[in-house]
């Protein structure tokens, strides 16, 4: 089974990838406090929601970097249908390779749950610090640890626990790359069952309707054993915080 194609069946209604509240999302938009010349760069930029966003408020300039043709189409067809397909770029390339040949700063630099794109959190930080001009902003969407994972919970996604921090470390380690965080806001249960359920239901509703897709037995039993999890452990060990930093 294509795991992009997956993906793509199970985000079909989400206007984020993430368990973002997009109230939350506005309030860090309002924030920048952009102007029509500033340029935006979001890494793993999906469906492209928070750069029309920042179009529509701002009239800024925009570059989206998004590997995957299903995403990066979805996002072209959002752009014209919202008249912003003027002001964003859209880049269908490898993060690391499409960040090595760009030639300017930006004022604003996002990955919001993105971060496997350019390696890890880290290296996402340090990726963005370079092509952010200092005094410009940085955002970004993580996840963190709630409380410590159960084993059977790590066992079924895979990974090493210390891959994830906690919501603190989060906004720490990035202060230790020299960023200066003016903003913070984590996904309650409320928005994690809001993503959930939809990821889950647009697979379900994949399958039911298109019953011989010989990718259906493999499908289901995937986001059957996700929602296992999600609602076994996975509730009340996993956040997802939204942070904005300045870059110093």
């Amino acid at each position: 089974m294509d795991r992009n194609k997956f993906s793509a069946i199970a985000h079909k209604n989400h206007s984020f990838y993430n368990p973002v509240n997009p109230a939350k999302l506005d309030k860090v938009v309002e924030l920048l406090s952009l102007t029509a010349n500033d340029k935006v760069i979001d890494i793993g930029a999906g469906k492209g929601e928070i750069l029309l966003r920042i179009v529509e408020k701002y009239g800024s300039k925009c570059t989206a970097i998004e590997q995957y043709e299903d995403f990066t189409e979805q996002l072209r067809v959002n752009a014209k249908n919202r008249g912003s397909l003027n002001n964003i770029e859209i880049i269908t390339q490898d993060a690391n390779l499409a960040i090595k040949s760009l030639k300017e700063q930006f004022n604003v630099g996002i990955c919001i749950g993105s971060s496997h794109a350019l390696g890890d959190y880290f290296k996402t930080i340090k990726a963005l610090t370079n092509i952010v001009e200092k005094g410009g902003y940085i955002i970004l969407g993580e996840l963190y640890w709630r409380k410590k994972p159960d084993e059977e919970y790590m066992e079924f996604f895979g990974g090493d626990e210390h891959d994830i921090l906690s919501h603190s470390e989060n906004i720490f380690k990035a202060q230790e790359y020299g960023l200066l965080p003016l903003w913070a806001s984590v996904s309650t249960e409320d928005d994690w069952d809001s993503y959930e359920w939809l990821y889950s239901k647009s697979i379900e509703d994949y399958c039911y309707d298109n019953s011989k897709d010989p990718d259906c037995p493999e499908m289901l039993e995937r986001i059957r054993s996700w929602r296992k999890m999600y609602l076994k452990y996975g509730r009340e060990t996993l956040g997802f915080g939204l942070y904005l930093f300045r870059n110093v």
